[in-house]
């Protein structure tokens, strides 16, 4: 981890400055709904979260990540789903994110997971060993953006379904369309 850079579990105290984290991170990227906060705040509601963190620089939260266990359609258990992700956009490209994602899946692996299936660039989340699974599907979503990683080498077959907060679309209280 990067010097000044403080990685740790989110309190209740952090969660407004998570929503500002995420809603900055992703407000000018075109591939976003611009829902991530309003999923978090789902997940969390849904007590669905397995572990969300936050990096800190100066004790100020720049930095956040959220896992959530997946169900797979052919039974696999112990799975989980990494994101959203996000860092303040002047704090990007300085190591938070990845700082983050390796903490996380370090995390993972102490729980005895399986592995961790996501969406996104494929150039960014390959360096951490993330691959395409053939077979692997997470439907609605292009095979060349949905990403898993299996810590036993072994790919689970079949398809992926997020916790359902993963459809939210509106602060809670509002229906997510399906």
């Amino acid at each position: 981890m990067k010097p000044g850079i403080t990685i740790r579990d989110e309190t209740a105290a952090d969660v407004n400055a998570i929503t500002e984290v995420t809603v900055a991170a992703f407000k000018t990227l075109e591939i976003s709904n611009h829902t991530e906060q309003f999923i978090l705040e789902a997940l969390r509601s849904a007590r669905a979260l397995t572990f969300s963190l936050v990096a800190e620089v100066d004790s100020r939260v720049v930095g956040h990540i959220a896992f959530s266990p997946v169900a797979i359609s052919d039974g696999t258990k112990n799975w989980y789903g990494l994101g959203p992700v996000s860092v303040l956009p002047e704090y990007q490209r300085r190591g938070i994110g990845k700082a983050l994602i390796q903490e996380g899946l370090s995390r993972l692996r102490k729980l005895n997971a399986k592995g961790c299936c996501l969406v996104g660039h494929p150039q960014y989340y390959r360096k951490f060993g993330f691959e395409n699974a053939t077979g692997l599907v997470l439907k609605g979503v292009p095979q060349e953006v949905f990403f898993a990683l299996a810590f036993d080498g072994h790919f689970p077959q079949g398809d992926v379904m997020f916790h359902d907060g993963f459809t939210a679309n509106g602060p809670q209280g509002a229906s997510p369309e399906r």
